[in-house]
């Protein structure tokens, strides 16, 4: 069944990704962001294809979310799917975090997610219907740097449980995906810096290799699809196993055992 989705962050790769599986599999899809020039680069990159538009939002302003949806609503009809995939870091640590830095990050990660639910959720309760999907990550649940970014998520995460619990009555579910380290543009500078981080990465991760964006992109289309029906309330990581544990921390303790692969 065709659904009207919303994918906010739309200009970044992972955005892109999720919009280019869900227009393949038939739904139409508005791509929200604040940056309007990589906005309309995404569009073009995705080969503008009809059932898809962009819309400049910025998810750390109300008005500017409510005008987005009722465009989006204008042009493609009521909002079936909210993904909230906005999202961005700052300070690196607690000690380089100010109060700027700190409230940025959670206006961005946590509270542009709340504004995007606020607008969308009347329609949805009204027709007894609706899927949000939030994009977090495993910082939410783990220390892995970016103090400020890191309680966002964990406080999306908590979002997410209480969308499922106080609006499944409504026929709404409400899921996040917890990735790990992803392959996009948003590592650039660093790789620019050091060419082999993603090779000293991925010895943290079990599978031995870190996500790219179709990788989130699945997952998500999964989740809006009708398997998914009953699964609401839930933070999936998709991580590599990183969140169960590291197979380079087990080979200090147990040394050649795990070494040797016995």
């Amino acid at each position: 069944m065709s659904q009207v989705v919303v994918v906010t962050g739309g200009a970044g790769d992972i955005g892109q990704a999720i919009s280019t599986r869900f227009l393949r599999d038939g739904h139409r899809v508005a791509l929200l962001d604040r940056d309007e020039a990589a906005l309309e680069r995404a569009k073009k990159a995705l080969g503008a294809p009809d059932g898809l538009m962009s819309v400049g939002a910025d998810v750390t302003d109300m008005a500017s979310v409510r005008k987005a949806v009722a465009v989006t609503e204008e042009r493609l009809g009521p909002v079936d799917v909210l993904v909230n995939n906005a999202g961005g870091v700052v300070s690196p640590t607690l000690a380089r975090t100010d109060e700027a830095a700190w409230l940025s990050d959670l206006e961005l990660n946590l509270n542009g997610a709340w504004r995007c639910v606020r607008a969308v959720q009347d329609g949805m309760i009204a027709r007894r219907r609706g899927i949000i999907l939030n994009i977090s990550s495993v910082n939410g649940s783990g220390i892995y740097g970016y103090p400020a970014y890191s309680a966002a998520k964990a406080g999306l995460m908590q979002l997410t449980r209480f969308l499922a619990v106080e609006f499944g009555r409504h026929g709404i579910r409400a899921n996040a995906i917890a990735p790990g380290t992803v392959k996009t543009q948003a590592w650039k500078a660093r790789v620019a810096e050091n060419p082999e981080i993603f090779e000293r990465l991925k010895r943290w991760y079990p599978l031995g290799d870190v996500c790219v964006p179709e990788d989130i992109a699945g997952v998500a289309a999964f989740l809006i699809g009708p398997d998914a029906r009953m699964i609401t309330g839930v933070v999936l990581p998709v991580d590599g196993g990183l969140s169960s544990g590291s197979i380079t921390m087990a080979q200090e303790f147990c040394g050649d055992a795990f070494t040797s692969g016995d």
